[in-house]
C-alpha cells in the first residue's frame, strides 16, 4: 500500500507582516538582523509613530526608514513575507522619498574622484613635482 502525500497551497493572502521581516523582504536592509536593529534603535516609523521589530505592518501604511543618513520614505502596496529578487520586491512598496533628499545622495559622490594614478615605473613623485601637484590641484 503506497502512501501518497497531499500538497496543500496556500493561497490566502498575509494582511498583516513583522516590519523587520518586510523590510528585510523587500530589500531595504541587507539581512533581517539589521533590519531588526533599526527598528530598535528607532530609525523606523510606521505613520509617523516609531515602532517596535515585532510591529505589524499593513497595506498602504507609510514608513519612514532612516538610512545611512538618509531618510527615505515607503507606502506599502503588497506584502510579501519571504525574501524575494529586486525586480519581484519592487512592486510591493512605493518610494514616496523627496527628490531633495535623493539628490543628498548624489551630491555626496559630487569631488569623490578616483585617485591619480602615475605611470608604471616612475616612482614616487619628488618634492617639486608633488608641490606642482597640489598647486595645479588648488587651482582648480
Amino acid at each position: 500500500m503506497a502512501t501518497t502525500t497531499r500538497r496543500i497551497e496556500n493561497n490566502t493572502k498575509v494582511d498583516k507582516v513583522r516590519i523587520d521581516k518586510w523590510l528585510w523582504s523587500v530589500r531595504i536592509f541587507k539581512s533581517r538582523s539589521i533590519s531588526t536593529d533599526a527598528c530598535k534603535t528607532n530609525k523606523v516609523k510606521i505613520n509617523g509613530e516609531i515602532v517596535k521589530a515585532s510591529s505589524a505592518v499593513t497595506r498602504g501604511d507609510l514608513i519612514e526608514v532612516k538610512k545611512n543618513g538618509f531618510n527615505l520614505e515607503y507606502k506599502v502596496v503588497d506584502l510579501i513575507e519571504k525574501r524575494v529578487s529586486a525586480t519581484l520586491a519592487e512592486p510591493c512598496y512605493e518610494n514616496l522619498t523627496p527628490q531633495e533628499e535623493l539628490d543628498k545622495y548624489k551630491d555626496w559622490f559630487v569631488g569623490k574622484a578616483k585617485p591619480e594614478i602615475r605611470e608604471r615605473g616612475t616612482g614616487r613623485p619628488t618634492k617639486r613635482e608633488r608641490r606642482d601637484i597640489d598647486r595645479f590641484k588648488d587651482s582648480k
